[in-house]
């Protein structure tokens, strides 16, 4: 994954936690719009690794 693509998703993340999900669509839909495939790949696994990063729970429960 692209440097430029993990700090948005960081970014992202961090917006969200701060209840501003409007800034962080606004930052995190450009870069994964733009991802080829493979990247796109990367970005579901990131994002599927990192679930707390956006929603700020640390013990979550598996269904």
């Amino acid at each position: 994954m692209r440097p430029s693509t993990l700090r948005a998703l960081k970014r992202a993340a961090e917006l969200t936690r701060q209840n501003r999900l409007t800034e962080a669509v606004l930052i995190a839909e450009p870069v994964i719009l733009a991802a080829d495939s493979y990247e796109g790949d990367e970005i579901l696994r990131w994002l599927a690794d990192h679930v707390t990063d956006f929603t700020g729970e640390t013990d979550m429960e598996m269904p």
